[in-house]
């Protein structure tokens, strides 16, 4: 199993495929994805943070960055 921390709150998030997968026969889902922002920003979150993001404008860095 792979991890990555959350650019939101830094939990640890799961990564899945890749050869850790392999050998274990896990099934999991990621629990993360990454996201490119219009104004250039890039950052892996967990699902629990994308939903705090606001839906009712373009997200920017400055939304990520305030979680």
């Amino acid at each position: 199993m792979t991890t990555e921390p959350c650019d939101g709150c830094g939990k640890s998030v799961r990564i899945g495929g890749g050869i850790g997968d392999f050998w274990s026969f896990s099934n999991e889902s990621t629990q993360g994805i990454t996201l490119e922002l219009e104004d250039g920003g890039e950052f892996f979150l967990c699902y629990d943070c994308i939903d705090q993001l606001p839906d009712d404008r373009v997200v920017t860095s400055d939304d990520v960055r305030s979680l």
